[in-house]
């Protein structure tokens, strides 16, 4: 799995003109699936997206994680995360986990974090969706289960 993590004042998803996603201080998480992951990949990415130290503490610091700040979660799938741009001009999504198993997994991932984070909003799977996104800082984080980077 790979997620973007931003940091943000606030972040909301529309689809058809609609936001069916809206939170405040906390993380907008961009995520990715791959035909590898498995449920481990699931925890490993939601037990370090919830305890990354990157909230400021009374110092400036980067100290605090969004279980810290008392911060929320929006999670919106994005299988492009895996396209594959080394060869030529047109992405390969040929990595990407695509249809009902790849939203299987996204929806494990939703519910483990639903366990631990007071609010936790999604965009809709599969859908065109418009995100935005007030990043602070700006502070942005890319992240990959299988440790690639």
């Amino acid at each position: 799995m790979r997620a973007v993590v931003q940091r943000v004042k606030s972040s909301s998803v529309k689809v058809d003109g609609n936001v069916i996603g809206k939170i405040g201080k906390g993380l907008n998480v961009l995520i990715g699936i791959t035909k590898d992951d498995t449920i481990s990949d699931i925890t490993y990415l939601k037990d370090k997206i919830i305890n990354l130290r990157i909230f400021e503490d009374e110092n400036g610091k980067l100290n605090k994680s969004l279980m810290d700040v008392g911060g929320e979660l929006l999670l919106i799938s994005q299988f492009t995360l895996y396209g594959d741009c080394r060869k030529g001009r047109r992405p390969s999504f040929i990595q990407a986990l695509s249809g009902d198993e790849s939203e299987k997994l996204y929806n494990e991932f939703v519910v483990q974090c639903k366990v631990s984070v007071k609010k936790v909003e999604t965009g809709k799977f599969g859908a065109d969706m418009l995100v935005s996104i007030e990043n602070d800082g700006p502070v942005t984080m890319l992240l990959d289960s299988k440790k690639n980077f």
